[in-house]
């Protein structure tokens, strides 16, 4: 039974190489023997062009200053509000916490086109200050790095906003404590004992924002112009045909984030490490001044106002139909024509029901194995173990555009002696890629759910004769049901809203909802656009607070 167990193990590390590693390898390896190259590094293949191209560096060195200082725009709106909400009492401060978090569960694509209907040239805001002080054009102009680190806050405070909170609630009240009964004021505890006791949750968010936004593509696609960075930048050199180029980009990247998980799960480790909490952490503080209370309470609803403005906009912007609204600074129609439209008509159907069958299926099949690989890795602990929790987190350390083009490179020949077959063109490559990215969402929800079961509950039925498949079935699977249900939701929304692999291995066929924005945005039907952003928006909210908070709190 034991060596039936190890060689099934082998078999899921084996299908998961395959799956996560073999195309990164397979990139890799291309990316340092292919071309002639010339130059110190010619020795590298194209990877080494590609360092010796100065316009090449200069993408890199902007996705990481961009990353950096969205790490530092996030921290600076992510942290005071996790204070604000978990140390002050106020009315509305238990909805307003959960509206806040919501930009996290939104498709970027979403958050994108929500900021460029609101604050574009064209947008609400830009044609209301055109129209109040009787501009001849627009106010401003919404684009390069500027408005990419605009987009990014928005939606990556939302990381230290959640991390702060859950290590607020585990804070220990006594040294605070400890610190006030020696005379030291509100200011000194907080710098000498609040943000030394977060500063592993704190360096976890950093790392996270800072993955998040070395990987981001479709700020910098919508926003950044001739502002490339290196995600952009792999695009680019693909659909110049330039594929060596694009293989030593992608390499570049590829080995970055490799780099940054493997600081992200060091980090990981020490955040997860027991604290020794004494008590139970402070209660949020209810000022005993009316005045304060709803000065507070003003201030929160404000900022959920604005922060949700973009959204709003969109569901406004999603009645507005085709060529009705023209330099007026508010649509003059709205109709429900536009919902219609993507429900009788044929076209406007298809990429939802691309979306949904493909979503589907990738987040069924990511389930199974997300469940499979925690459940080896936790009763075969050991190299096997480390090996899956690894497999299972590749895919959200490296960026979508460079796992995309990975998987092209992959399966674009018909090599079966080499486990490379031809995918691309086909229905499959694209719920294959939403699979293998939703990986880390459904593991990592699996491997939480497992690792807080009572293993007594197993062991109890294993004493009274259980088979383990019945103790599995029985105990196992309802006690981490709310956990897979989490993940798979997360999952199957990702995949729904997905922009990034949709844009590199899409075919005409096949296209997505998020492709047929962008193709609507390129029509100027902003209308249309604007439903199916809607239409994603409200499933990712929606999933989101009935699953997400728990899981994206706690991950």
């Amino acid at each position: 039974m034991k060596k039936r167990r190890l060689l099934a193990g082998g078999a899921l590390a084996a299908l998961l190489a395959w799956l996560v590693g073999y195309p990164l390898v397979v990139t890799l390896v291309a990316a340092l023997s292919g071309g002639a190259g010339s130059g110190p590094l010619a020795f590298l293949g194209p990877l080494g062009e590609v360092l010796a191209r100065p316009d090449e560096l200069a993408a890199l060195g902007r996705s990481l200053w961009i990353s950096l200082a969205s790490v530092l725009l996030a921290a600076a709106l992510g942290v005071p509000l996790a204070f604000l909400f978990a140390r002050h009492d106020f009315p509305g401060r238990r909805v307003l916490a959960a509206l806040v978090a919501l930009p996290v569960a939104l498709p970027p694509l979403v958050g994108v086109i929500a900021f460029l209907y609101l604050y574009g040239e064209s947008g609400l805001a830009a044609r209301a200050v055109q129209g109040l002080f009787g501009l001849a054009g627009a106010p401003w102009r919404l684009g390069g790095p500027g408005a990419i680190l605009l987009v990014h806050a928005y939606s990556m405070y939302v990381y230290f906003y959640l991390f702060t909170r859950a290590a607020l609630a585990r804070e220990d009240p006594s040294l605070a404590e400890a610190a006030s009964v020696l005379g030291a004021g509100r200011f000194r505890t907080l710098t000498r004992i609040t943000l030394p006791g977060l500063a592993p949750a704190l360096a976890g968010a950093a790392v996270l924002v800072f993955m998040t936004a070395l990987g981001s593509f479709s700020a910098p696609y919508l926003f950044g112009g001739s502002f490339r960075v290196m995600t952009t930048q792999i695009l680019a050199s693909k659909q110049n045909g330039d594929l060596e180029h694009a293989e030593g980009e992608t390499a570049l990247l590829v080995v970055a984030a490799l780099a940054g998980l493997w600081l992200s799960r060091r980090l990981d480790r020490r955040r997860d490490r027991p604290v020794g909490q004494h008590g139970t952490p402070p209660a949020p503080r209810r000022s005993p001044r009316r005045a304060v209370r709803l000065a507070a309470a003003a201030a929160g609803w404000a900022l959920a106002l604005l922060l949700l403005a973009p959204h709003a906009t969109l569901l406004v912007l999603s009645f507005v139909p085709p060529g009705s609204w023209t330099t007026e600074a508010f649509p003059p129609v709205l109709t429900l024509g536009n919902y219609a439209d993507l429900v009788s008509t044929a076209e406007r159907l298809r990429p939802v029901v691309n979306s949904l069958w493909m979503a589907a299926a990738a987040t069924a099949g990511a389930l199974a194995l997300g469940l499979a690989a925690a459940q080896v890795a936790i009763t075969r602990r050991g190299r096997l173990g480390t090996a899956l929790e690894w497999l299972l987190a590749v895919p959200w350390a490296v960026p979508g555009t460079a796992f995309a083009f990975a998987l092209a490179t992959t399966f674009s020949v018909d090599a079966p002696l080499a486990a490379r077959f031809l995918l691309i063109g086909t229905p499959w490559i694209l719920p294959l890629a939403y699979l293998v990215r939703a990986l880390p969402v459904t593991g990592g929800a699996a491997l939480a759910g497992l690792r807080r079961l009572d293993p007594s509950l197993a062991e109890a039925a294993a004493s009274l004769g259980t088979s383990p498949g019945r103790v599995f079935r029985r105990v196992t699977l309802p006690a981490i049901a709310p956990s897979l249900a989490a993940g798979a939701s997360l999952a199957l929304l990702a995949a729904l809203g997905d922009f990034v692999l949709s844009i590199v291995l899409y075919s005409y066929e096949t296209r997505p909802i998020s492709i047929e924005i962008l193709s609507a945005l390129r029509l100027q039907e902003t209308g249309v656009a604007a439903a199916y952003g809607v239409l994603l928006a409200a499933a990712s909210a929606v999933a989101f607070l009935l699953f997400g908070r728990e899981q994206g709190s706690g991950t």
